[in-house]
């Protein structure tokens, strides 16, 4: 198997955003490592640009730019292309972000999950940091959620306390 993990790394996730979304990540990829044997993971930060990173530069590069979060999805949908065939891979995706995108690229991103990442990937979360009213970008994924009920779940993460319950939420039924 193989989890794709995107990380927004905007300059409006402030560091505190940043902080909860490294801690939701760590606790993801501390479960895989101890769980599975054979997983690999895959590390996306982006802001106008997506990069794949290595681990330890995930969890502590501090770059930050505007947002295009097309930017990460398109490079997850290449990397599949190229290194996962959706055929002998189990692929995974989980998504942070806190929602704020580009007024005009955020209807892009749904397209972008519907048409070339969900129908490759056994299941796609995207959680929300944020305690204000949802952004754009949720308001779009609802939509996918909707079409796609059993391979695409959303959450809204408010602060520390949040990640264990919205980590358990999320996989529980889908990963174990």
């Amino acid at each position: 198997a193989v989890m794709f993990c995107l990380m927004d790394v905007s300059v409006c996730m402030d560091e505190q955003k940043k902080m909860v979304a490294k801690r939701f990540f760590m606790l993801l990829y501390l479960f895989l490592t101890r769980t599975y044997q054979h997983i690999e993971v895959v590390f996306i930060r982006h802001h106008t640009q997506a990069v794949e990173v290595e681990e330890e530069d995930f969890f502590t590069s501090r770059e930050s730019g505007g947002t295009v979060v097309s930017s990460a999805l398109d490079l997850m949908h290449e990397v599949i292309r190229q290194r996962y065939d959706s055929g002998a891979w189990n692929i995974y995706g989980a998504q942070a972000s806190d929602g704020d995108n580009w007024e005009n690229d955020s209807p892009h991103c749904r397209e972008l999950l519907e048409q070339n990442i969900i129908p490759l990937v056994q299941y796609f979360a995207y959680i929300e940091i944020s305690s204000a009213e949802p952004q754009n970008l949720w308001r779009e994924y609802e939509k996918v959620k909707t079409v796609h009920p059993g391979r695409f779940a959303m959450q809204r993460i408010d602060g520390l306390p949040d990640i264990y319950p919205v980590f358990r939420e999320l996989f529980q039924k889908k990963l174990v």
